[in-house]
């Protein structure tokens, strides 16, 4: 006979993990909302009531009835799911397992099994949808014939150092976008792509301190350098480049060759199969030369006249000069004709930012507070719907509402990391929106560092809300 976990069971479980790890429990972390991978725009926490909740006025999202917001999870994923959520709301849990993973311990034989192991069976099978495409397919029917739920497909690979490895990784993503003709109808949402997959690291910091060179010297010529967007405002960050950096040897403009070369034939496939392309955005340190071959290439592939892009761009807004930077895009892009489309995201680098900054004497590029980044976000999204008429959660769903834009309108999607903010999905799906989950997979040691960001970046962010722990107790 199936037993189902009652509120009063999991509240008990939770209350007995707190107490095991932390002697103040009333502080406990708690999980955020997510667009795409990074925590809900809202201006103040959400707090979700049992037995009863209250629905936020004004809003068309409904988080009251949670028999019917979590009919397509199972009782076994609900609990296991809680578990590992409030697991990763605990920093000496989170602590521990970075200072594992990033240990000399990883090295030896025997203890890198048992330590990968214990990744696999929980972080990594809550927040990784499977280790190749076979296992990542069953998730994507299970998601869309379960609840309706799309997928951004990304292959957790980054900074490539080599051609050889650029090229693997290049193969690896040709055959993630090839994947989404055997899937099910409109189930597969995107495919994403990382820059420093495909272009060897080296070149693309290289690329990124000509162009900022070349912001603060118009002068100083860039033969290589083809029609793009605006990648910097006049408050970008350009601390990294102090000095005239040397012009690209001939080696490394034949490397930059076959980085486009790669990434071009990467865009003519998802053309053909008509599966947009999202560019991750990384770091600040690359950012510019990530930003100038994604808007080179959408430049190339989105179709003057179309209202649907093929190649998208991605907006992290922490940054403090990120709004800035998506009005100089977009307007550029419409004095043009050409259709672009953004990702927006919160951003997954705050810890590396902040010290690199640091390190060399200057203020982080971060906002100084997350109430500025909900603000910047919130400005952001309000604009990006504002241009849909002529994304964001509760905020924009309100929002698009507000503004007439329906909700099977393609321009406007939503999206959360897989494994997070599930209320959010199943609450936007229920509310009739394009949702869908951002479900990165590969073998547990390919996608290591994508765990260890989430669990850095995140564990701070996971004190803004409790929404999605309260509801699924």
């Amino acid at each position: 006979m199936a037993i189902r976990v009652t509120p009063n069971l999991l509240k008990s479980f939770r209350s007995q993990l707190t107490r095991a790890w932390s002697s103040t429990p009333s502080s406990l972390p708690v999980l955020p909302l997510n667009f795409d991978d990074k925590p809900e725009p809202d201006s103040e926490p959400i707090v979700a009531k049992r037995p009863q909740t209250q629905t936020q006025q004004g809003s068309i999202l409904d988080f009251d009835d949670t028999q019917k917001l979590f009919s397509s999870v199972s009782t076994t994923m609900l609990l296991k799911s809680s578990i590992v959520l409030n697991s990763a709301a605990i920093d000496h849990v989170v602590n521990l397992g970075i200072w594992i993973m990033r240990s000399k311990l990883i090295e030896t034989p025997v203890l890198r099994e048992i330590i990968l192991g214990c990744v696999k069976r929980s972080f990594y099978e809550q927040f990784v949808a499977g280790k190749d495409l076979e296992e990542t397919g069953l998730t994507i029917r299970k998601i869309w014939d379960d609840a309706g739920l799309r997928s951004m497909l990304n292959y957790g690979l980054e900074h490539a150092h080599d051609n050889q490895s650029c090229d693997k990784n290049f193969q690896a993503v040709l055959e993630t976008i090839e994947y989404t003709k055997y899937l099910p109808p409109s189930s597969a949402s995107f495919v994403i792509v990382k820059i420093s997959a495909i272009c060897p690291i080296g070149l693309l910091e290289r690329l990124s301190d000509l162009l900022r060179w070349e912001r603060q010297n118009p002068s100083f010529h860039l033969p290589w350098k083809q029609n793009t967007l605006p990648i910097f405002s006049d408050i970008s960050p350009l601390y990294h480049t102090l000095k005239r950096p040397n012009p690209l040897t001939l080696e490394e403009e034949k490397d930059l060759e076959l980085a486009q070369e790669r990434l071009t034939k990467l865009c003519q496939r998802c053309s053909e199969l008509n599966v947009p392309l999202t560019v991750d955005a990384e770091d600040t340190k690359i950012q510019p030369g990530i930003d100038y071959l994604t808007y080179k290439s959408a430049i190339e592939f989105n179709k003057l006249g179309s209202n649907v892009p093929i190649v998208y761009a991605t907006i992290q807004t922490y940054l403090k000069d990120a709004k800035e930077r998506l009005f100089l895009a977009t307007k550029a892009a419409d004095k043009m004709g050409l259709p672009m489309g953004f990702k927006l995201v919160r951003g997954a680098y705050m810890s590396s930012e902040t010290k690199l900054a640091a390190s060399l004497g200057f203020e982080s590029p971060i906002h100084d507070s997350i109430q500025d980044t909900h603000n910047c976000y919130n400005d952001c999204a309000s604009f990006m719907l504002d241009n849909i008429v002529d994304g964001s959660g509760r905020l924009a769903a309100t929002k698009a509402r507000d503004l007439g834009i329906g909700r099977e309108n393609d321009r406007l999607q939503f999206a959360q990391l897989y494994g997070m903010s599930e209320a959010l999905s199943y609450g936007l799906k229920n509310a009739g929106f394009q949702v869908s989950k951002y479900l990165t997979f590969g073998p547990v040691e390919e996608v290591i560092p994508y765990l260890l960001r989430r669990a850095e970046e995140n564990r701070g962010m996971l004190s803004s809300s409790s929404l999605d722990r309260k509801l699924m107790g």
